[in-house]
């Protein structure tokens, strides 16, 4: 097939489904629209078999375009991008809570009202309250800069991080007093399995310095006992060995 053919096939699919649709063999029995019916219908297939130039969401460099990467899409960069990474470069434990990525419809964000604090209803304290609060300030407060935002969220992000950190410690001790028993903290633990690996380095350093003892107190005591170097005999000696034996012994 030439490059100028245009290809309409990929095209009737939405049509002939549209057409299916509005002319049931059963009008009072409603008919589930397909998944993929809207996103066809916003992004039709292309009728060209030349791949498309990707649209262009910051303005190209010349210099550093190259042919390979001509066609392929660019990067998508957001503001709170920038602003995430700073917060987790700052705070790098926060990731490692557990975070509840389950959303109810897709529209979670349109009820939250950043400018009510941190606390959203139906979203957790974390990392995205205070990227979503800082732009809420930045745009909303005049004369609020990106650094001004920052360190006023983090002081009401710690406030409230504190205030968490007291009633869980509220809430274990009242716990504890009715009888409650938590086991080992997360520390504790840690803590547990630092000093276990410590004992076994411990015990392989002192073999190994007991070895390393043992072979230097061999290497002193063995010192000597081996055979004489003839080169290192004597001459004299040997001469008056000599000379006595063959001294007649007077009677």
């Amino acid at each position: 097939m030439g490059g100028g053919l245009r290809q309409v096939r990929p095209g009737k699919v939405y049509q002939t489904t549209t057409t299916l649709m509005n002319h049931r063999i059963f009008p009072n029995v409603k008919v589930q629209q397909p998944i993929w019916y809207k996103v066809v219908e916003s992004i039709p297939p292309s009728e060209i078999l030349t791949r498309p130039f990707p649209p262009q969401h910051k303005k190209p460099n010349p210099r550093a375009r190259r042919a390979s990467r001509l066609f392929q899409p660019q990067r998508l960069v957001y503001e709170e991008d920038e602003l995430r990474r700073t917060f987790y470069k700052d705070h790098p434990w926060e990731l490692a809570r557990p975070r509840m990525i389950i959303e109810m419809d897709g529209k979670d964000a349109l009820r939250y009202d950043w400018s009510k604090g941190l606390i959203q209803p139906g979203m957790p304290l974390c990392g995205e309250s205070v990227v979503q609060r800082q732009m809420w300030m930045m745009y909303n407060i005049p004369g609020m800069t990106k650094d001004q935002a920052y360190d006023a969220v983090r002081r009401e992000f710690y406030a409230l991080r504190q205030q968490e950190e007291v009633e869980r410690r509220i809430a274990r001790e009242e716990a504890m007093m009715v009888g409650a028993y938590f086991g080992k903290s997360f520390l504790q633990v840690g803590m547990q399995l630092e000093d276990e690996q410590f004992e076994k380095w411990r015990k392989w350093a002192g073999k190994q310095i007991d070895a390393v003892r043992s072979e230097q107190s061999q290497a002193y005591t063995s010192f000597g006992t081996d055979d004489a170097d003839p080169d290192s005999v004597d001459v004299e000696d040997e001469l008056a060995e000599e000379a006595a034996e063959t001294v007649p012994i007077q009677s």
